[in-house]
């Protein structure tokens, strides 16, 4: 889990963020990762693709959540400047941040893998520009 500050607050989120051009969400998956924890991660299956709207902003997200082996931090990485710190938590420990997550996105994708949901990564079909 990642610490963060998000508009003014403190809130825990898994490493996420946003697709980059060119880039597949399993490559966006690992670069966020390294970036938000300094940890190495291999998506070994999706558990889940979701979408919620804030009804505060009106923003509407769409998350890809992968699971997989990740790697110990770096200490030679640093990490993005939002983040405050990184935390292995249990998912009783999560539960008790509910207050404090940056969405419900969090709880849904943990407990969607608790349940067993893997989807394999040949679900995700990446095509060339060049194709209409």
């Amino acid at each position: 889990m990642v610490e963060e500050h998000i508009d003014g607050a403190i809130r825990y989120n898994q490493p996420a963020g946003h697709l980059e051009d060119g880039e597949s969400l399993v490559d966006a998956a690992v670069r966020e990762c390294r970036e938000e924890t300094a940890c190495d991660f291999s998506p070994s299956a999706l558990v889940g693709i979701y979408r919620w709207r804030h009804d505060a902003s009106g923003d509407t997200f769409l998350r890809a959540t992968f699971c997989g082996p990740c790697s110990d931090p770096r200490e030679e990485r640093e990490l993005d400047r939002d983040i405050v710190a990184t935390h292995w938590l249990e998912p009783d420990d999560i539960r008790a941040r509910e207050r404090q997550l940056r969405s419900p996105l969090v709880l849904r994708s943990i407990d969607d893998y608790l349940a067993g949901r893997r989807y394999p990564l040949e679900l995700l079909v990446e095509l060339d520009r060049g194709h209409a």
